[in-house]
């Protein structure tokens, strides 16, 4: 199976300079709930973007240059092609979450099983936009509104149909 996580703004923006242009707490807590013992497939600017290796997630990189890691939590992938086959290796049921960025995120959105979705509710400068995704394939199964001191925000989980 295949997930989605990330966070936009209202206008669809989910980063600035490689890095998210907000912070949010209890959207960091959910990354780590949503991602903890699954599989993370990034690409390369994300995965440098992150403060390191994160712990108890395996980090897949899907990037064209040539990475060199030699961490056992991190496996490097060169082509759309080498991911898939990889995929195909992986128990069906085992959740694989996409965590981005945007190139990633539109290459498999007609395979995607389940959005897990924050839109911060205000407007930041960002220079990288959520590509689609057509909603009408999923179902909204969770919705929670939250606002905190600083932001007003929501979490939202998707499904898709069945067919």
């Amino acid at each position: 199976m295949l997930a989605y996580i990330w966070a936009e703004d209202l206008t669809g923006g989910i980063g600035v300079d490689g890095h998210l242009p907000w912070h949010l707490a209890a959207d960091l807590k959910r990354f780590k709930e949503k991602t903890m013992n699954h599989p993370m497939i990034m690409g390369r600017k994300t995965f440098e973007s992150l403060p390191g290796i994160l712990p108890g997630r395996r980090h897949i990189v899907l990037t064209h240059s040539n990475l060199n890691i030699s961490d056992p939590n991190v496996k490097v992938v060169h082509s759309k092609e080498e991911l898939d086959e990889w995929l195909a290796t992986q128990d069906k049921n085992q959740l694989n979450v996409v965590i981005g960025g945007a190139t990633l995120f539109k290459l498999y959105r007609d395979q995607v099983d389940i959005l897990y979705q924050t839109i911060v509710k205000d407007n930041f400068q960002t220079d990288t936009q959520m590509p689609a995704i057509d909603y009408a394939n999923f179902e909204k199964v969770e919705d929670q509104c939250f606002d905190d001191s600083k932001l007003k925000y929501e979490f939202i989980t998707y499904k898709r149909n069945k067919m």
